[in-house]
């Protein structure tokens, strides 16, 4: 990476700190305008999309990032939350199965796999991804309150179920 890509992206990051992300957006198109396969200035424009709401012109940055670098797990986890937040809980689902296949003990992949399966309704299969996160990292706070907020919907779904019955 040349010197100019790297003052660029320090100035971005610049920008989307104080929440400039127009600007931010102009710096990473100069950037790759010089380095058009540049897969971590890809990343971070499509995170800088997603923090504006742009989801799915966030996905086609990180897709140009994986197509560059198939096995960048910043892609893979940024383009499963941009999923997940557009409520396409299977794909991402997909994306964080395949950061696995390239790091199993990827903490930050099985929390927000079990984010989404929470989205699901699947508890009991979130509450132990979150506990395979947390036996990797066991200060990672993500999957730890999400683990503790599921085994307490479980919990009352299943106090609610016992007295229907």
């Amino acid at each position: 990476m040349s010197n100019e890509i790297e003052r660029l992206l320090v100035q971005a990051l610049e920008c989307v700190e104080d929440g400039n992300y127009s600007d931010a957006l102009k710096l990473y198109d100069l950037a790759l305008k010089e380095e058009p396969a540049n897969a971590n200035v890809l990343i971070d424009k499509g995170a800088t999309l997603q923090n504006m709401g742009k989801l799915k012109l966030a996905i086609k940055s990180y897709d140009k990032a994986l197509e560059i670098s198939p096995d960048n797990i910043d892609a893979l986890l940024n383009k499963g939350a941009t999923l997940h937040s557009d409520e396409k809980y299977l794909e991402a689902i997909d994306c964080y199965d395949t950061a696995l296949k390239i790091d199993k003990k990827c903490a930050m992949a099985l929390a927000y796999k079990g984010l989404s399966l929470g989205e699901m309704g699947e508890l009991k299969d979130a509450i132990k991804h979150f506990k395979k996160a947390l036996s990797i990292d066991k200060d990672y706070h993500l999957a730890s309150i999400s683990k503790d907020l599921a085994q307490e919907l479980l919990k009352s779904i299943q106090e609610k179920k016992s007295k229907t019955q």
